[in-house]
Parts: C-alpha cells; structure tokens; sequence
C-alpha cells in the first residue's frame, strides 16, 4: 500500500513500508528538467543535480561522499526531460541519517563559485564523452527533429556555451522559480514505518512557494529530418513516431505492441533485421512518456552502403504490424513479459521509491499491481490495432548521423 500525505505547503510525500526488507530508498523528485528551460539556460536542471552534491553551509563534497560510504549506502541522482531526482539507498538503520545530508543538499547548497567551475569542466567532459557516442546523440538529433524548437527537442545536457553562462545567482533563480513545494514529492519505500512521514515534515514541510505556477505547451509533432554526418564506423539511424501521453488509456497496448515490434530478442525488427539479414549489430524500439505526449523510437546501426536495405526492412516490418496486426502467441507472450517484469521489479526498494515518486510527480495516481496486471490482461488485438493504425499512420520524424557519402 502506498501511503500519501500532502503537507500544508503542497509538497506530497509517498511512503511505501516492505517489512520483508532491510533496505530504505529516499527520493527527492521534483518537476523540472529540460522541458522548463529556455534556449538560453538550456542544461541548468542538469547543471543544478551535480551542483548540490558539491557541498552545504556545513558540509564538503567530500563530507557528503564520505557520509553515504560510511554507512554503506548509495546516493545518486537523475535529470530527464520533465524531472530531476535525488535519492539515497541505506539500511533501514541509517535513514534518518540519510534523509537528514539529502534535505542539507536540497536546501543548504552553497554553490561555492570555485566548485562550480571544476564542475564545469567536468560536465564538459560529460558532453564531450556523449558527443563521441553518435548511437547517444542520434536519440537527442530525433528530439529536435520531433519537436523543433519546442523545449522537448532540446538535450539535458545543454551546450558548453550555455553552461558558461551560469553563476551561482542563475542557479538560486531557478531553483527560486522551479523548486517549489508543489513541483515536488518525497517517495520512500522499504523497511519503513509511517512515523517517518513526520520526520520529512521537519525537513520539507516548512520550505514555501515563491513564484506563480508556469504552464507547459505542449509540443506539434514535426515530421522533421535531421541528417549530421560525423567521421564514424556506422550510420547510426533513428525514426520517431508520434506516441502517447504518460496516462493514456492505451498505454498498456502500446506497450505490448512495441514489445513485439522492437522490445526484446524475439521481437520482429530483432528478427527481420539482424537474424534474418545481418543488418545490425543493435535494434529496438521504445516508447517515451511525457506529461501531454509521447514519442516511439527505432534505433538501428549499420554500414552506410547497407542504409537503404536496412530502412527497406525497417518500413515492410511496420507495414506487415500495420496489415496483420499481432499473432496470438505474441499477444500472450507479450503480456507475460510484461507481467514477469513488473513484479520483478517490485523486489527492489529503489524500483518502488522510483515508481511511486514518478507516479505521483506525473499522474498524482497510484494502481495496486492487481489494478496493473487487470490492465496488461484486458488489452486485446482490437485496442492493439487502435494503436497501431494512430502511430504508424503518420509520418515519422528522422534522425540520422553517419559518415559523408563518397559518390
């Protein structure tokens, strides 16, 4: 059962207690990243998560680092398009501990001007180890190709230059303006009593909202093309197609249908491309959620003298899901998976602190694992092919990056 509470000031905290356990997961999430930036301070919510590790009014970095190795614990953090997340593994024994250094992070980070020029650089190096990953980037050239200028199609990231630009007064504004307590949810899950709800209200419940809530636009889909050619081995290929929000009702079929698609080592690109014809090493698909739409991706590296074949294959792949939708047993196996990996991943105290905060950031909603597994059952090779016929009925955006073509 996962417990809510909703302080005076907003903020949502959700618990989950697994007594079974010995482990605590705390996560600090809160509704921001690369979606609520602008051009010009684009790569700051990710600038800000390595930021507060870099030492409080009373704390070093090094404090910070050594506090988390003394108790043999993990503390970590994440920036996505639409929120960033701060959150520390412990023993149940020492969660008071850790949500005690993880609220110092939160509210009492100094951002000391030299320790942000070192992470500067280090970021950089982030940038740069990303820019030699053309099978990475291919993923962010689809965004811009998907949504233009619209904040989803920049990179989390950000650009050298813009990270230039940061001080310490750019970070404290926009934390001013997005870290409010109503873009953010406390999610605990483990060996954990409800008493400890009153524990994160000590630390969060007082903290107040300064600045009027922003709406989000939500984005066109644009049926762009990008195309960088960049000194590789490979041409590394993607094609996007216009998908569903995070709470839509077809999720599940979608999810099914994409598994068979590209999901998995069965799957039919997995099939058609690299088994049947040795086209690529590496082929998938998978679909992201946003808040107000989605987007379905295949990813697929080869030789440039093979791209033709390989987007030959890739669109008589999709054509014959289009014509003849799924067979039986894929529909079952699929659902199974699905299942299997769901419950699976109820077995970590992280995989549950994550599900819940983002359910609760994104959905402000939480089903019982029998509500899920009704769900994934109730899908049916007609909501299957409802999906299908929406997705692959438009045109899809392109992004490509491979080496220049000698004619």
């Amino acid at each position: 059962m996962v417990e809510k509470h909703t302080s005076k000031n907003g903020l949502r905290i959700v618990l989950e207690k697994i007594p079974a356990v010995r482990s605590v997961t705390i996560g600090i999430w809160v509704l921001t990243g690369s979606r609520n930036e602008t051009e010009q301070n684009n790569g700051i919510s990710h600038f800000i998560e390595h930021m507060f590790f870099k030492g409080t009014k009373t704390r070093t970095a090094q404090d910070i680092a050594e506090a988390f190795d003394s108790i043999g614990g993990q503390v970590n953090a994440f920036t996505s398009k639409e929120y960033t997340c701060f959150y520390a593994k412990v023993l149940d024994t020492h969660k008071d501990y850790a949500l005690e250094i993880l609220a110092d992070m939160f509210f009492h980070s100094t951002f000391d001007e030299e320790e942000m020029e070192r992470e500067k650089k280090v970021v950089f190096e982030e940038i740069k180890m990303y820019e030699d990953t053309p099978d990475d980037i291919v993923h962010d050239l689809l965004a811009r190709a998907s949504y233009g200028e619209h904040p989803l199609g920049y990179s989390i990231l950000g650009t050298e230059n813009h990270l230039n630009t940061f001080n310490p007064d750019t970070l404290r504004e926009y934390i001013k303006e997005r870290y409010t307590p109503e873009n953010v949810v406390v999610s605990v899950a483990g060996n954990v009593e409800e008493s400890f709800i009153n524990r994160i209200e000590e630390y969060f419940g007082a903290f107040e909202s300064s600045k009027e809530h922003t709406d989000i636009i939500k984005p066109a889909f644009l049926a762009n093309n990008i195309e960088r050619n960049k000194d590789t081995e490979q041409a590394h290929l993607c094609l996007g197609f216009d998908g569903l929000e995070i709470g839509h009702e077809n999720i599940y079929s979608l999810v099914i249908m994409n598994n068979v698609l590209g999901g998995s080592m069965s799957s039919r690109l997995f099939q058609d491309v690299r088994e049947k014809q040795g086209l690529a090493y590496a082929v998938f698909s998978y679909h992201s959620s946003f808040l107000d739409n989605g987007l379905l991706t295949i990813y697929a590296g080869t030789g440039k003298e093979q791209l033709p074949l390989l987007k030959d294959t890739i669109d008589k792949t999709i054509d014959t899901l289009i014509k003849n939708g799924l067979t039986e047993k894929e529909l079952k196996n699929s659902k199974e998976q699905l299942k299997g990996n769901l419950m699976l991943s109820l077995e970590s105290t992280n995989s549950r602190m994550n599900r819940n905060g983002r359910n609760e950031l994104l959905l402000g909603r939480h089903r019982t694992l029998d509500e899920m597994i009704k769900e994934i059952d109730d899908v049916n090779h007609d909501s299957i092919q409802k999906v299908i016929e929406e997705i692959f009925n438009n045109s899809a955006s392109t992004a490509l990056i491979a080496p220049k073509m000698t004619h």
